[in-house]
């Protein structure tokens, strides 16, 4: 009987040890921009005397402060404060607030999804975003029915990561 009971118990110990499958229904995407999308934003830096290195997916970042600990996955839950621009300086979408907003990362733009991972919580990057990694050919609007955010519009976001969970 001693014998049954320690391998019942090892069999328990082990099972309830196993990890679980994760919940995680967002996936690495493998967009990436033209080489027109990336000219445009190459000229676009130049003409404006903003330094950016090109990441492989084809957006620009340049991070400012490289944050530290842990650094977001495309499941991970952020909490951020950011500004968000059209190439032309117009401001379309901002959240300041000290206490910043949380995203699952997975559910947000693939320029961001690529781009955060690059800085570490309390960190802060400058992307930008061709079309293709932004929202393409759709036009975004706001509550009202205004467009917000014309089709392939190239964007820019200042973003300070705060937390990482």
């Amino acid at each position: 009987m001693n014998k049954l009971s320690w391998l019942l118990f090892s069999v328990i110990l082990l099972t309830s040890c196993k990890k679980t499958k994760s919940n995680c229904e967002y996936s690495e995407s493998n967009a990436s921009a033209s080489p027109t999308e990336r000219t445009y934003i190459e000229n676009y830096l130049a003409s404006n005397n903003f330094a950016a290195f090109q990441h492989t997916s084809g957006f620009y970042y340049n991070i400012t402060n490289a944050g530290t600990s842990a650094k977001p996955s495309i499941c991970s839950v952020i909490r951020v404060k950011y500004s968000g621009y059209l190439f032309n300086g117009t401001l379309f979408d901002s959240y300041t607030s000290s206490s910043g907003i949380s995203f699952v990362l997975g559910q947000l733009i693939v320029g961001w999804q690529k781009g955060l991972p690059l800085i570490g919580s309390a960190g802060t990057i400058i992307l930008y975003i061709p079309p293709s990694l932004g929202y393409g050919q759709i036009d975004r609007r706001d509550a009202n029915g205004a467009i917000v955010i014309p089709a392939n519009s190239y964007l820019k976001f200042v973003i300070e990561l705060m937390d990482v969970q």
